[in-house]
């Protein structure tokens, strides 16, 4: 969006006045201004996007206690602020430029499927996010990407205004900065899929440390990767910024989309989880270089800065990984749960009844009474 519309205004400028530093200018300026928004306002306009409610911890103890400790053992210096979204699909992001600013969110249906461990995994993986300043590194990768993008179109459209085709050389000249135009983008979209890539590595390493217990985000993984519900908030801008990729595709089209993906293929992933026989970064490297055949892990250079506790893993936690289900009544317990909260931040009113009921009414709700469908009392709203 901020590419497109730099790149509007510098059109403009370019035709109403055909002045080819006039319109650089004023794309240039806008440009700045868009990327000031999205910095310092950038993870409001990210959270309200996917619908997230921010929580505390009366509604949901068990979700706060263990951003809690996953904040203790990443040593960040302030506690996250937590969010849920009204989605069934698993899945959770991070956002905020610092640690200070930074705030988790997670979908109810994660909260709903994932057992404590495998929650412990996810959120520790997003700590790691935070504590790696990946946000912002990301955030100043994508400025990158969309200033060459616009410096592309910008340099096309000065050569077509101040070279007709018909001077000499001109046509040629249009050919270069054609091919400019293409391949600029193309080159800095792939440098920003292989970093993004390699800090979902990085923080999966990160949060096998935190938690010591690899198997909990390989088995979170395993659970969020298998499910067919739709991610309605997220989109191609969004989808980067999720522990796996929300968007569903076809068969047909899945490994050219796993090439331009902005994730690792999370099967990899969950590999080189269940490989590691200690929690550190090292044994982090051995099965990383193990499972995918590359010479540089990403965590080459944090080793000597990481802490490493070197357990020793049981050998059942590193054959494969297999989720466990929770009894179906913990399940139900949750969902209400979790569906209480949504309804609660999304200004339903609440009315106890007698025979233990408890009535919501949506806040467009125009009745004036309503009946009670197992005891048939009365309520007055």
């Amino acid at each position: 969006m901020l590419i497109i519309f730099a790149m509007f205004m510098s059109a403009v400028g370019l035709y109403f006045v055909n002045d080819v530093l006039f319109g650089l200018l004023i794309g240039i300026v806008v440009w700045i201004v868009m990327c000031l928004i999205t910095y310092f306002s950038g993870d409001k306009m990210f959270l309200s996007s996917a619908g997230a409610k921010k929580i505390t911890k009366e509604d949901f103890p068990v979700l706060y206690d263990v951003v809690e400790e996953m904040k203790i053992a990443s040593g960040l210096p302030k506690m996250p602020d937590i969010y849920i979204i009204d989605e069934d699909a698993p899945n959770a992001f991070a956002t905020g430029r610092s640690p200070e600013s930074a705030s988790v969110a997670v979908t109810r249906g994660l909260l709903v499927r994932l057992n404590r461990q495998e929650l412990q995994g996810v959120i520790a993986h997003e700590m790691a996010h935070i504590a790696n300043s990946d946000i912002l590194v990301m955030l100043y990768t994508g400025t990158i990407l969309g200033t060459i993008v616009l410096m592309s179109d910008i340099l096309l459209r000065s050569r077509i205004n101040t070279r007709s085709s018909s001077g000499k050389g001109g046509g040629y000249i249009i050919i270069l900065y054609l091919l400019a135009l293409i391949l600029g983008p193309i080159c800095a979209q792939l440098i920003y899929l292989a970093i993004s890539r390699k800090r979902e590595y990085l923080a999966d390493a990160c949060a096998a440390q935190f938690t010591r217990y690899p198997m909990g985000l390989a088995n979170a993984l395993m659970k969020i990767s298998s499910n067919t519900d739709e991610m309605k908030s997220a989109n191609n801008v969004t989808a980067a910024m999720y522990i796996v990729n929300p968007l569903k595709f076809d068969k047909v089209t899945k490994k050219l989309n796993d090439l331009s993906s902005t994730h690792p293929s999370t099967q990899e992933r969950i590999k080189i989880l269940t490989k590691m026989a200690n929690v550190d970064f090292e044994s982090y490297e051995k099965a990383f270089k193990a499972i995918t055949h590359k010479s540089q892990s990403p965590v080459t250079g944090k080793m000597s800065k990481g802490v490493s506790w070197a357990v020793p893993l049981a050998a059942a936690a590193i054959s494969t990984a297999i989720p466990e289900e929770e009894p179906p009544e913990v399940k139900i317990q949750k969902h209400r749960q979790t569906e209480n909260i949504m309804w609660k931040y999304n200004d339903y009113i609440f009315i106890e009844c007698e025979c233990g009921t408890k009535l919501k009414f949506p806040p467009e709700y125009k009745g004036m009474e309503m009946k009670c469908p197992h005891c048939k009392k009365v309520h007055f709203v």
